[in-house]
C-alpha cells in the first residue's frame, strides 16, 4: 500500500522547535519530489516547501525561509521538516505529499491544488 504518514507535531512555545517526519511505505521516497503544506482552521492550504530530488533542490516559501529545513533519510525512507523559531502563525495541520506538480514544486507560494497522501500532524505554537 502506497502511503505517507506524518508525525512529530505537538504543542510548542513561540520560539521553540519541532521536527516533523514524513514516513513513506509502498514506494521509494527518493524517487519523487516531496511537498510539505499546511492548513490552519478556516484558512486555505498553504505551501511550505518542496524537495525536488531530480535536481537536488529544496524550495521554501518566504514565510518559513531561514527557519524551516527539509532533510531526508533514505535508509528510513523518511523525510523531515525541521522547524525552528516557531511563531503562532505557524500553527496548522502539516501534510506531506509525493509527486506534486513540477511548477508548484519550484514555487510553493502557488496555491495548493493537490491532496495530501497522509492524515497530517497538528502543530500548535502557543504560550
Amino acid at each position: 500500500q502506497v502511503q505517507l504518514v506524518e508525525s512529530g507535531g505537538g504543542l510548542v512555545q513561540p520560539g521553540g522547535s519541532l521536527r516533523l517526519s514524513c514516513a513513506a511505505s509502498g514506494f521509494t521516497l527518493d524517487d519523487y519530489a516531496i511537498a510539505w503544506f499546511r492548513q490552519a482552521p478556516g484558512k486555505e492550504r498553504e505551501g511550505v516547501s518542496c524537495l525536488d530530488s531530480s535536481v537536488g533542490q529544496t524550495y521554501y516559501v518566504n514565510t518559513v525561509k531561514g527557519r524551516f529545513t527539509v532533510s531526508r533519510d533514505n535508509a528510513k525512507n523518511t523525510m523531515y521538516l525541521q522547524m525552528n523559531s516557531l511563531k503562532p502563525e505557524d500553527s496548522a495541520v502539516y501534510h506531506c505529499t509525493a509527486d506534486p506538480p513540477v511548477e508548484w514544486c519550484q514555487n510553493p507560494e502557488r496555491p495548493v491544488d493537490f491532496e495530501s497522501w497522509g492524515p497530517g500532524t497538528q502543530v500548535t505554537v502557543s504560550s
